[in-house]
C-alpha cells in the first residue's frame, strides 16, 4: 500500500512539474508562440506571406515605430513617460524638409540639426520634469502640443515638398538631397534596406547600454526607487536628463527616416506614431516575461505588430476591423503572460 502511494506521490509530482514547465514556457514565450501562430496563419492563407522581400518591407515599416519605442522604453525605465515622441518625430519631418527646401541644406547639414533637434526637445522635457517638478504625463503632453502647433508656422499648414509657396508668396527653389533619400530607400546588397540596419543598430546599442552597463542598473534603480539610488550615489538628475535626451534624439532619427522615405514633409506624418510606439514599449513588458522595460522587447513588440497588420492588410482585411483584431491579440499576450505568471504565485 505503502509503495502505491509512493508512486502515486511520484507521478503527481511529475505531472505538477510538468504543468509547471508548460507554463514557464508559455508564460516566457506567449509574444513568440502567437508570432509564430501568425506566420502559420497568415503563410496558409496567403503564400506570398513568407517570402524575404515582404518579410523586408515588414521590418521596413516597423523600423521607425522601434526606434521611436526604443527611447521610450528608456524612459520608461525610470518610471517616467514620453508622450511627445510623435510629435518629435513630426516635427523632425517638417524640419528636415524645410531645411533643404527651403533653406538649401545638405543631408550633412540636415542631419545633425534635426537630431540635435531632437535632443534639445528632450532637455526641454527633462528641465520641466526634473527641474520644475512637472509630472512627466503633463509635461511631455504639453511639449506634444506645442511642437504640433510649432511645425505648421513656418509654411502656415502647408506640407512641404519641391516648389513649396512660403506664405510670403515666394517658391522654395531647394530640392531633397539625394545623399538625404538614401536614407529611407536604400538596401544593403539591394535586399536590406538601410532603415531596418539603423534599427537593429540602436536595439543591440540599448541593449548593451541599459542591460550592460552600470548606467543601465542605474537606470532600472531610479525608476524603481530613484530616492533609494540618490542615496546609494547614482546622479538621479543626471540619468532622467539622459534618457529624455535619447528618446527625443531617437524620435528625431525616426522622423528623418519617414522623410527620407516619402520625400516630402507631411503634416500628418506622424499621427500614428505615438501609439504604435508606445505599444510596442508596453509589449515588450511580456517578452521573455521580464515584466519590466526591455529595448529587445520593444523591438520583438513592433515586429509582432507589423506582422500582424501586413498579414491582416494581404487578407484585404477591412481597415476598420485591423485596429480591434491587433488590440484582441495583444491582449490574448498579455494575459497569456501575466496570467501563467500569478497562477504560478
Amino acid at each position: 500500500m505503502s509503495e502505491i502511494s509512493q508512486g502515486e506521490a511520484v507521478a503527481a509530482s511529475y505531472h505538477r512539474f510538468t504543468g509547471d514547465v508548460l507554463k514557464d514556457i508559455v508564460r516566457r514565450g506567449a509574444v513568440f508562440l502567437l508570432l509564430a501562430a501568425l506566420f502559420v496563419l497568415f503563410t496558409a492563407a496567403q503564400p506570398a506571406f513568407l517570402t524575404l522581400n515582404n518579410l523586408m518591407s515588414v521590418l521596413q515599416a516597423v523600423s521607425v515605430v522601434a526606434i521611436i519605442g526604443a527611447g521610450v522604453t528608456v524612459t520608461l525605465a525610470i518610471g517616467g513617460f514620453d508622450l511627445s515622441v510623435g510629435a518629435v518625430a513630426a516635427s523632425s519631418v517638417m524640419a528636415a524638409s524645410y531645411a533643404m527646401i527651403v533653406l538649401g541644406f545638405s543631408a550633412w547639414q540636415t542631419v545633425p540639426l534635426v537630431l540635435a533637434f531632437g535632443a534639445l526637445v528632450g532637455l526641454v522635457n527633462a528641465f520641466l520634469i526634473v527641474k520644475l517638478k512637472v509630472p512627466d504625463l503633463l509635461a511631455t503632453l504639453a511639449t506634444m502640443f506645442l511642437l504640433t502647433g510649432l511645425q505648421l508656422i513656418p509654411t502656415a499648414g502647408r506640407s512641404i515638398s519641391v516648389g513649396l509657396i512660403l506664405p510670403d508668396g515666394t517658391t522654395a527653389t531647394g530640392k531633397y538631397d539625394p545623399a538625404f533619400l538614401l536614407i529611407g530607400r536604400s538596401s544593403l546588397f539591394g535586399t536590406v534596406p538601410l532603415p531596418v540596419i539603423l534599427m537593429v543598430l540602436v536595439a543591440i546599442a540599448l541593449y548593451v547600454l541599459t542591460e550592460h552597463t552600470r548606467f543601465g542598473r542605474l537606470l532600472f534603480a531610479t525608476g524603481g526607487n530613484e530616492i533609494a539610488t540618490r542615496l546609494a550615489g547614482g546622479n538621479t538628475a543626471r540619468i532622467r536628463t539622459i534618457a529624455y535626451v535619447l528618446s527625443g534624439t531617437l524620435a528625431a532619427l525616426g522622423g528623418i527616416i519617414v522623410a527620407a522615405r516619402v520625400g516630402r514633409g507631411d503634416v500628418s506624418s506622424g499621427a500614428s506614431l505615438l501609439m504604435d510606439s508606445v505599444a510596442a514599449s508596453l509589449i515588450g513588458f511580456a517578452v521573455l516575461s521580464l515584466k519590466r522595460p526591455n529595448v529587445l522587447g520593444t523591438t520583438v513588440g513592433a515586429v509582432f505588430v507589423g506582422v500582424l497588420l501586413n498579414g491582416l492588410t494581404m487578407l484585404n482585411a477591412p481597415y476598420y476591423t485591423q485596429d480591434f483584431i491587433k488590440g484582441a491579440v495583444l491582449v490574448g499576450a498579455l494575459a497569456l503572460t501575466y496570467g501563467f505568471s500569478r497562477a504560478r504565485t
